[in-house]
């Protein structure tokens, strides 16, 4: 069984007013362009208590903070290139 990368994304207000919903869909984007669909697990979570360091991303058991929607594609080409597949 291929253990699968949690992508998860604060759903709290204050992520969301800073712009979290254009981080969900730049990953959701970028998930279909790479073929991942069956290789993550991407969910909304309540506040992780970041607010001031908002949007937060969590990978697996890491945090990524002040995240937008251009840096997420960075993050997420960073991490995707260290796996093997």
């Amino acid at each position: 069984m291929i253990e699968k990368t949690e992508l998860i994304v604060c759903l709290g207000s204050s992520c969301f007013a800073r712009g979290n919903k254009k981080i969900i869909h730049a990953i959701q984007s970028y998930i279909e362009n790479n073929n991942l669909a069956d290789r993550v697990v991407l969910r909304g979570s309540h506040c992780f208590g970041l607010c001031t360091k908002g949007p937060i991303l969590k990978i697996n058991n890491r945090f990524f903070e002040n995240v937008n929607h251009l840096d997420v594609i960075d993050i997420l080409d960073k991490e995707f290139s260290e796996e093997t597949f």
